[in-house]
């Protein structure tokens, strides 16, 4: 997408230890997916309003995750099945600073999305002793998970000028398991990450304006079921044909 480079000239900079009061780890997150033919004209339009995270003159950062499950897709059902406080598992690398985090997601009954982390030196494919008892401890009750898939992609982060909000878009997104691999790689995930939610929010409205609407979508989620088609996945199809549509566009 040769439409990022020009975000160097549209968008003022901001640091990493400047991003400390909207770090936002209990918060409400609101998802979009769309097309990046709508890519250029939307940083126009978002270039007024926010700031964007730059870290050793780089602002297009890269992540590596891997993400962990149970035997039976404890985590994928739990979401599948709209069950609240669920969790995810992953590592994740960021790649850009050199930091790599065990990451555990919470989605509580509140709507609320809370994440615990502790740092680690690399992405292990098995779990020590030490990174069990810390999943344990945070679950709140032993379970038994092991890596299922990778999902890797480029993210762009913005900070609203004036209010406690964060803005993430994510690029290039591909995901693989020891068999398969897919992609999708023309579509961007967008995520605004609030205290609470508040519709004032300027990527909200100017999202609206250009006919990207809400769509609560997991990465997870969607990467397992593109490769385990096999799961369940009834009250994914209204999702899928979404990124179905999404993707010819």
């Amino acid at each position: 997408m040769n439409e990022l480079t020009s975000l160097k000239n549209d968008f003022q900079a901001i640091s990493l230890s400047e991003m400390d009061d909207v770090k936002l780890m209990s918060r409400t997150d609101t998802k979009f997916a769309f097309n990046d033919i709508k890519l250029p004209v939307l940083l126009q339009k978002l270039s007024e309003h926010y700031r964007i995270l730059e870290i050793d003159g780089e602002r297009i950062h890269h992540y590596k995750s891997l993400y962990f499950d149970t035997e039976d897709r404890k985590f994928y059902l739990d979401h599948h099945n709209s069950r609240v406080n669920r969790n995810k598992i992953r590592f994740r690398e960021y790649v850009g600073s050199g930091l790599t985090f065990l990451e555990i997601k919470l989605k509580n009954n509140k709507g609320k999305t809370i994440k615990k982390r502790t740092k680690v030196k690399s992405i292990p494919v098995e779990l020590t002793e030490k990174q069990k008892e810390y999943i344990d401890k945070i679950v709140g009750y032993h379970l038994d998970v092991s890596a299922k898939q990778w999902i890797n992609f480029s993210r762009i982060t913005f900070v609203h000028k004036t209010q406690k909000e964060r803005l993430t878009m994510d690029v290039n997104l591909t995901f693989k398991n020891k068999k398969q691999e897919g992609d999708l790689k023309n579509i961007v995930i967008a995520e605004v990450k609030q205290e609470r939610m508040s519709r004032s929010s300027d990527f909200m409205r100017i999202a609206k304006e250009m006919s990207i609407l809400p769509m609560r979508l997991s990465k997870y989620c969607i990467s397992t079921l593109s490769l385990n088609p096999e799961l369940k996945h009834n009250k994914f199809k209204e999702k899928l044909l979404f990124i179905n549509k999404l993707k010819l566009q």
